[in-house]
Parts: C-alpha cells; structure tokens; sequence
C-alpha cells in the first residue's frame, strides 16, 4: 500500500529505520512509532518508498 501524504511517508521511513537498528527507538514519536509497534519492516519499506510524485 503506498504513502497517502508525505508526512505518512516520513513516519513509515523514520519506523523503518528505528526497525533496522540504524537509529535508535526513543527518537521515535507520534505516528512514527506506532507504526514501528504495529507494522513489519516490509510494510513500512513500502510505505517510505512511494515515489514522490504519487503524494
């Protein structure tokens, strides 16, 4: 499913980083982590790569 807005796309992007240990949970806020507790890492992979162009 792709990214409905650029601020969906950022959150599901800062998640899937958090997800891929590159940054560290406590960073995450708001919607960003709640994505992280409740989507899969291939899930949030989708969201993030929405071409821009789409949003």
């Amino acid at each position: 499913m792709p990214a409905k807005s650029k601020a969906q796309q950022k959150a599901a992007g800062a998640a899937l980083s958090a997800k891929r240990g590159e940054t560290e949970v406590s960073d995450l806020k708001g919607a960003s982590r709640e994505m992280y507790d409740s989507m899969s890492e291939t899930e949030l992979d989708e969201l993030a790569s929405t071409t821009r162009e789409d949003l």
